[in-house]
């Protein structure tokens, strides 16, 4: 669900063209770049594009399997049925973006064995936001409203990604979390009007402490993301960081009036100048200590991924033993 990945990741150094065939095929490369054309699974591509994508899409991934755990503690204790019924298609719905994208990843030649074992090891990064814990019930609300509305406009314009595969997952994606945002901001718009003042406050309570984690999901400031400016340049990214959260604040300042509740920023104002709502300062190093592995929730995630990986073990010799049993039948029919 998420785009931190090209910023947070250790910029690395473009390989040198070492042959005249390989100088062709970079400047054919180049002119498809630029003409906006895509770039399929079986074309040539420059390895540190290829190295790019496969950071930036698996991260993604890893986003949205460890991003199913803050909301699935709540399934058992969502307040009626039809929201246990939605909160269960929801995070259903983030396991298959996962699967989506390990698959789309895949097709660059690295292995879903090898993508997980960088996640379990801590080698991979995945979107900050989801090292936070989820309180109460408005949290629930808050993350559907806030975290995939910021979501929706990371992954809106990865739906013209350069890369084909990595695009066409994107669409089927942005539809399900377009969803899974309006659910959001139903169910606080419910404890909002039709709920008690304890409720009211819950909900006051969770906006005040997912807004700025939420302004950092969209990654450091553009002049602190040295690799964003070249996936821009390939096509992978579309829309600076910066002007992503600003679109994002910008929508939301009216959303929020429309629920009844306040953002906790008592910079927030309308600039006329600009056409846009000028907002505080965010503070970067909890985004730093956060994706760094020191966030409130860091190490209660990563443990939860690898001790399903460990207790699905047998799910996955058993489908292997099956698979292997089918072949052979078939190849003795």
């Amino acid at each position: 669900m998420y785009t931190q990945a090209m910023d947070t990741a250790p910029k690395d150094a473009t390989p040198a063209v070492r042959s005249a065939d390989e100088a062709a095929l970079q400047t054919r490369f180049d002119a498809r770049i630029d003409a906006g054309e895509f770039i399929e699974a079986k074309d040539w591509m420059p390895a540190h594009y290829r190295k790019t994508l496969i950071r930036q899409i698996s991260q993604h991934a890893h986003s949205e399997i460890v991003g199913m755990l803050p909301e699935g503690n709540w399934i058992t204790r969502a307040p009626t049925l039809k929201r246990k019924a939605i909160l269960l298609a929801k995070v259903q719905d983030e396991g298959g973006h996962g699967l989506y994208l390990y698959a789309a990843a895949e097709t660059l030649g690295v292995s879903r064995d090898e993508l997980l074992e960088a996640l379990h090891s801590g080698q991979a990064k995945y979107s900050s936001i989801f090292n936070y814990p989820t309180l109460t019930w408005a949290d629930v609300g808050t993350i559907g409203w806030l975290v995939d509305g910021a979501a929706i406009m990371n992954q809106v314009p990865i739906c013209r990604c350069s890369y084909a595969p990595y695009a066409r997952a994107m669409i089927r994606i942005c539809r399900e979390e377009s969803f899974h945002q309006r659910q959001g901001f139903d169910a606080l718009l419910t404890m909002m009007q039709q709920g008690t003042d304890a409720q009211r406050a819950m909900v006051q309570d969770a906006v005040n402490r997912w807004w700025w984690p939420c302004l950092m999901m969209f990654g450091p400031p553009d002049d602190q993301s040295p690799n964003s400016a070249q996936g821009m340049r390939w096509g992978i990214k579309r829309i600076s960081n910066d002007e992503l959260r600003q679109k994002f604040v910008d929508a939301t300042v009216e959303q929020a009036r429309v629920l009844g509740v306040s953002l906790p920023d008592p910079a927030l104002q309308w600039n006329a100048a600009r056409g846009h709502w000028d907002f505080g300062a965010i503070d970067w190093s909890e985004f730093w200590q956060v994706v760094g592995g020191e966030g409130p929730c860091n190490r209660e995630r990563l443990s939860a991924r690898v001790n399903a990986w460990q207790a699905g073990a047998w799910v996955r010799e058993a489908a292997m033993a099956h698979a292997q049993k089918h072949t052979i039948q078939q190849e003795a029919a």
